[in-house]
């Protein structure tokens, strides 16, 4: 039996010996001695009286949703994770994991896992591997019949570390080939550009018109690699000739608030306010402002810019989109943003020698203007004060969305190694998974599943260029 379990094993009894004991004793509890009292005689009812046993893993999942239950009546956004769900949220925000660069998902023929996309220049990337392959085994192990969730942890770990997956391509001989893999550090690019470049898809097209000299940035998340790439990619774009620039947040769902102060401060001159933040204790809440030293796509008069957001653009793209329209740096084009004007701080917790965290609101933020940015706690004298409101409104229906959710999927995927997918590499699946990236999500509408032949129409786009192109002209 592995140790955690075994730890369970025994603090389960430990807890439940002390209900009992609790709830004999005879002085009256405080609040405090109260609040853990009716925690434990509800998991001593449940040990007395289930119709059946827990098992260890069944007690530890009991008492995390428990736990996780009374977070999320608090806040939406307050969570407790285990040591595996911390190791995940942690290399979200780092930017990076430990694995082999494979986006899977189940085949529904064979049961099967397959390869759906690859990273470039990952383990899996330079061994040849392809979309459209299936993983028949992870080590000695069948993947027939395992979860994506499964065979994540089976594949992912320690950089410098080996997995064998033996790879399954009908028309091979033989079809199966197992592949040594040396796990790798996985960069999970939060930037990218209008297209990737056929040759290399390590290198995007920044532009999405060209003879104007009209930039295009998407970023889909705000982790540690976030305001680093996105300074690159604006000084590569200003090296070619760029006067304009779209920043599209569209579906962007946030991340690290450092991360959304580092992305403003690279448009805004020193002293313009960014975001402010409130606590419980009002004296200590914090102001932050551009430094003005790392500001790089000016003079701004002759560099107009564009935010794009849409009603999935939350949390620190709205600190972005914020900071940029309450100082006039950027016309917002899109839809009303989520309303999330509420940051989280992970608590590490130990357990003997397992690790845990809780992600807890602890604060609010505000914008440079003073308004409120959460929809939820919008003042009851001002309840439609939330949120960032476009300056030039551009709504999309419910199938532009999940066309809107397809092309950008499209623009993320990776078929393989150019030198051995050849001229006609594989198509995308028809369904883009709901894990690839976040702020991607899957398509909800079945008549939509399947892409058009006809070219998308990016109304919301196509608005912000023709905005800057009237900019340019002096208009």
């Amino acid at each position: 039996m592995p140790l955690r379990n075994l730890a369970w094993l025994l603090i389960v009894p430990g807890l439940v010996a002390l209900g009992l004991v609790l709830c004999a004793s005879a002085p009256p509890p405080d609040a405090d001695y109260d609040r853990v009292r009716r925690v434990v005689e509800v998991m001593a009812e449940v040990d007395v009286s289930f119709y059946r046993k827990l098992t260890p893993e069944e007690w530890k999942q009991f008492t995390e949703d428990m736990i996780n239950g009374g977070l999320r009546r608090l806040d939406p956004h307050s969570e407790y994770f285990n040591e595996e769900q911390l190791k995940q949220f942690e290399a979200e925000n780092e930017g990076s994991y430990g694995g082999v660069g494979i986006i899977m998902s189940v085949d529904p023929v064979s049961r099967l896992l397959r390869v759906d996309s690859l990273f470039p220049d990952s383990p899996a990337y330079d061994a040849g591997i392809m979309a459209t392959d299936l993983i028949a085994k992870v080590g000695e192990l069948s993947t027939e019949g395992m979860s994506v969730s499964e065979a994540r942890k089976r594949i992912t770990g320690e950089p410098g570390t080996q997995v064998t997956l033996t790879i399954r391509r009908p028309g091979r001989d033989p079809a199966d080939q197992p592949v040594v893999l040396t796990r790798a550090r996985i960069p999970q690019h939060p930037i990218s550009g209008l297209r990737r470049l056929p040759h290399d898809p390590n290198k995007w097209e920044w532009f999405v018109d060209r003879a104007n000299g009209i930039g295009y940035i998407r970023i889909t998340a705000f982790n540690d690699l976030t305001s680093k790439e996105l300074k690159a990619a604006v000084e590569e774009i200003v090296r070619d000739g760029g006067r304009a620039l779209i920043l599209d947040l569209r579906d962007n769902p946030g991340g690290l608030l450092n991360q959304a102060i580092e992305v403003a401060n690279l448009f805004l001159p020193a002293g313009a306010p960014i975001v402010s933040t409130r606590g419980r204790d009002a004296e200590k809440g914090r102001s932050f402002v551009a430094e003005g030293s790392r500001e790089i796509f000016q003079p701004a008069p002759q560099r107009p810019m564009v935010v794009l957001i849409n009603e999935q653009s939350a949390s620190a793209s709205e600190i972005v989109a914020s900071a940029l329209q309450d100082n006039k740096r950027a016309t917002i084009v899109g839809e009303r943003s989520y309303g999330k004007g509420s940051v989280q701080k992970l608590l590490r917790l130990q357990f003997g020698s397992e690790k845990a965290g809780v992600k807890l609101t602890t604060e609010t933020y505000w914008r440079p203007n003073g308004q409120n940015m959460d929809r939820r706690l919008a003042p009851k004298d001002r309840p439609d004060e939330w949120g960032v409101r476009p300056d030039v409104e551009v709504s999309t229906t419910t199938m532009e969305k999940e066309q809107l959710a397809w092309e950008f999927y499209k623009v993320m995927w990776v078929p393989g190694k150019p030198s051995v997918v050849g001229p006609n590499p594989p198509s995308p699946p028809l369904k883009p998974p709901g894990s690839l990236l976040a702020g991607l999500r899957e398509l909800t509408n079945p008549a939509a599943a399947t892409p058009t032949e006809s070219r998308f129409h990016d109304r919301q786009l196509t608005t912000a260029v023709e905005l800057l192109k009237n900019k340019l002209r002096g208009h």
